[in-house]
C-alpha cells in the first residue's frame, strides 16, 4: 500500500464523543504521529475542534492541543447584538445552522484557499470564539474568521501541515467542493507550509457582502430556502414524492393512485442545481417490518448524497423499534445508519410530542430526573450534537368561544394561556377573516391526524429541554393553502425558543417568504408543493430576496 501523502479528517458529533472514540479506537497515537511527521492534515467540523485543547462541550475531556485555544458555546443571550441588530429582544439562535461568510484573517503572501466572498456551511453551538480582547500575536493559526451575531469566532486554522474548517465544504456546494479540490491538487510543501503574516484583520472589509449583513442588522448569516421532498411508496412499490391535499395523498380521477410528482433522487438534484439551501426529505411510509432492514430512504439519501453538495434532512421512523424476530432497534442507530448514508441532521416528529407530554409529566408530579436521558432526542443529541436532531411540529388552531365576557380570563388559567392568539392582534394576513375571533394551537401526531392536550410552546420548548437542535414548524391549517405563512404561529416559537426554526406551510409565491424572514426572523423557509409543480422556482425566490436586500447565498451551480 503505498504511504499516505494527506489526510482528510470530516466528522459530526460532540468534542468529548470524538476524543474518546479516538482513544477507544486505539487511532489517537497514530494520529498524533501523522500530524507530527509534517503531512498535511485537513479537519472539518468535529475533526478541527480535535485540534484544539478542550471544549466547554465537554468538560474533562482534552484534544490534541496542536491549536492552543479553547472551544466554547456561542452566547445565545448576546446583548450586543441584539440592541445593534434584528434580534427584536430574543438574542440569537443556538446552534449556528445556515451559510455565513469569512474573511482572511491575516494578510498572508499564501494564495487564497478560501473565497471571501462565498458563503460556507455552518452547524454548530460550539467554536473557538475570539473576544475582542484578544492578542492577535496569540492568533497566529487563525487562517479565517466569521462572525454570528456580535461573536467573531475561527472558521478555520492553519499552523503549519495542519489545516482545519469549522464549516462543512463537502455541504457547502461549488464553492466547498472548490476548496476541497484546491487542497488535494496542492503540492504537499504548499499544504505543509506556515505562511508569512502581517497585519491581523478583526473585522470582515467594509466592502464585503458580509460586512453589509451586519450594517443592516443582520447576524452573518443568510436567509436558507429549503426544499422539501414528502416521499412514500406508490401502489407499485416505486418510491415517490407526493403531496398530499389535507393529507390525502391519491389523485382525484377513478384511479385513485398515489400522487407522483417525481423521483426523490432526481428532484433533489434539480432543487441543488436550482439554488436550495438544504433539501428535506420527509418518509410518509409505513414501515412494513423494520426501520433498517427494510428502508428504502436509506438508498434515497445515499443516492442523494453522492450529488446534492448541501445539507440533507431526513424524517420518518427515527424512534425505538422492534424487528419482527424480536431484535431492539434504537433511535440512535437508526439515526447513525442515516448518518452513514449521508445525511446531515434526522427530523423527529410524533415521538418527540409523546416525550414532551412525559417530560411535562414528570415535571408537574415532581418527579426526578425530569430529563431521563433515554429518549430519541437526547441518545441522538448526545452522541451527534443537538444540531443533529430536527423536530417536526403539527400544530393547527383551535378557536376559542368568545361569547362569555371572561372567556380571556378563564383561557389564561388554562396551561395554554401563552398561547392565546387574538385576531385583533394577529399578524397573519388572514386578520380580516380572522376578526373578532381568538385561537390558540394545539399540536398533532400521526401527520396531523390526532391532537394531543399539549400547546406549540409546551412542545417547543419541551423539544428544547430535551436537547434538539432546530424545529421544523409546519401548520396544518396553512398546509397547501398558498395564502402564506402562518405568522402569528412562527413568532409564538421564536420568541419562546434559542434554537433554530425552519418555517413551512403556505407558501404561495415569492411574497411569502420575504414576508417571513421580515415579520419573524426566521433562519429558514420550506416549500414542496409550490417547487414540485413548478409554480415558483428555487433561483425565483432569491432573486426576490435579493431585490428585497436580504442576505442569501449566491445559487450559481455548475451543472
Amino acid at each position: 500500500m503505498a504511504e499516505w501523502q494527506k489526510l482528510l479528517f470530516p466528522g459530526v458529533g460532540a468534542f468529548g464523543q470524538a476524543t474518546t472514540s479516538l482513544q477507544t479506537s486505539g487511532l489517537l497515537p497514530h494520529l498524533q504521529a501523522y500530524i507530527a511527521s509534517g503531512k498535511p492534515y485537513f479537519g472539518i467540523c468535529i475533526g478541527m475542534q480535535v485540534l484544539f485543547q478542550s471544549s466547554h462541550e465537554s468538560p474533562g475531556a482534552k484534544g490534541l492541543g496542536v491549536i492552543p485555544w479553547e472551544i466554547t458555546k456561542f452566547n445565545s443571550n448576546d446583548d450586543e447584538w441584539r440592541q445593534h441588530g434584528q434580534g427584536q429582544g430574543k438574542g440569537k439562535s443556538v446552534p449556528q445552522i445556515g451559510w455565513n461568510g469569512t474573511w482572511q484573517a491575516w494578510d498572508e503572501d499564501l494564495e487564497e484557499k478560501i473565497q471571501p466572498e462565498e458563503d460556507y456551511y455552518f452547524v454548530h453551538s460550539y467554536a473557538g470564539i475570539v473576544p475582542a480582547s484578544s492578542d492577535p500575536q496569540k492568533l497566529d493559526f487563525a487562517y479565517t474568521l466569521s462572525r454570528y451575531g456580535s461573536e467573531t469566532f475561527l472558521s478555520s486554522v492553519r499552523k503549519g501541515n495542519v489545516y482545519g474548517t469549522q464549516f462543512h465544504p463537502e455541504k457547502s456546494g461549488p464553492a466547498g467542493l472548490e476548496l476541497l479540490e484546491r487542497w488535494l491538487s496542492a503540492p504537499v510543501s504548499e499544504v505543509s507550509s506556515t505562511p508569512t503574516k502581517s497585519k491581523f484583520n478583526a473585522n470582515p472589509p467594509s466592502t464585503s457582502a458580509l460586512a453589509k449583513r451586519f450594517d443592516r442588522g443582520g447576524n452573518g448569516l443568510t436567509n436558507r430556502v429549503v426544499a422539501c421532498l414528502d416521499v412514500r411508496s406508490n401502489d407499485n412499490g416505486d418510491l415517490v414524492v407526493t403531496k398530499g391535499d389535507q393529507y390525502d395523498v391519491r389523485e382525484k380521477d377513478d384511479s385513485r393512485g398515489v400522487r407522483n410528482l417525481g423521483k426523490p433522487v432526481q428532484l433533489s438534484q434539480k432543487y441543488y442545481q436550482a439554488g436550495a439551501d438544504e433539501v428535506c426529505f420527509l418518509n410518509i411510509t409505513s414501515f412494513r417490518s423494520s426501520a433498517l432492514q427494510d428502508q428504502p430512504m436509506l438508498e434515497v439519501v445515499r443516492a442523494a448524497a453522492e450529488t446534492v453538495f448541501v445539507p440533507l434532512t431526513v424524517g420518518g421512523g427515527i424512534k425505538d423499534t422492534v424487528d419482527p424476530d424480536g431484535t431492539k432497534r434504537s433511535a440512535l442507530e437508526v439515526a447513525g445508519a442515516y448518518f452513514r448514508s449521508g445525511a446531515d441532521k434526522v427530523s423527529i416528529g410524533s415521538e418527540a410530542v409523546l416525550a414532551v407530554e412525559e417530560l411535562l409529566g414528570r415535571k408537574n408530579q415532581g418527579v426526578e430526573p425530569v430529563l431521563t436521558g433515554k429518549t430519541a432526542i437526547e441518545t441522538i443529541s448526545t452522541g451527534y450534537g443537538s444540531q443533529a436532531v430536527v423536530v417536526s411540529i403539527d400544530p393547527k388552531r383551535v378557536y376559542l368561544d368568545t361569547s362569555s365576557p371572561d372567556w380571556e380570563v378563564e383561557f389564561n388559567k388554562t396551561p395554554h394561556g401563552p398561547c392565546l392568539v387574538k385576531g385583533e392582534n394577529s399578524t397573519t394576513r388572514t386578520k380580516p377573516q380572522e376578526k373578532g375571533k381568538a385561537w390558540w394551537y394545539i399540536c398533532t401526531i400521526s401527520g396531523g391526524r390526532a391532537t394531543r392536550d399539549i400547546d406549540v410552546i409546551q412542545l417547543a420548548q419541551g423539544v428544547e429541554a430535551l436537547g434538539a437542535g432546530e424545529i421544523l414548524l409546519n401548520s396544518v391549517d396553512r398546509d397547501g393553502s398558498g395564502l402564506g405563512f402562518d405568522l402569528d404561529l412562527i413568532n409564538l416559537v421564536k420568541n419562546a425558543v434559542r434554537i433554530p426554526v425552519v418555517s413551512s406551510s403556505g407558501a404561495g409565491g415569492v411574497g411569502d417568504f420575504e414576508e417571513v424572514f421580515r415579520e419573524t426572523g426566521t433562519e429558514a423557509a420550506l416549500a414542496a408543493g409550490i417547487f414540485h409543480r413548478g409554480e415558483v422556482g428555487i433561483d425565483e425566490v432569491k432573486k426576490g430576496l435579493q431585490e428585497k436586500e436580504m442576505a442569501v447565498r449566491r445559487s450559481e451551480v455548475v451543472g
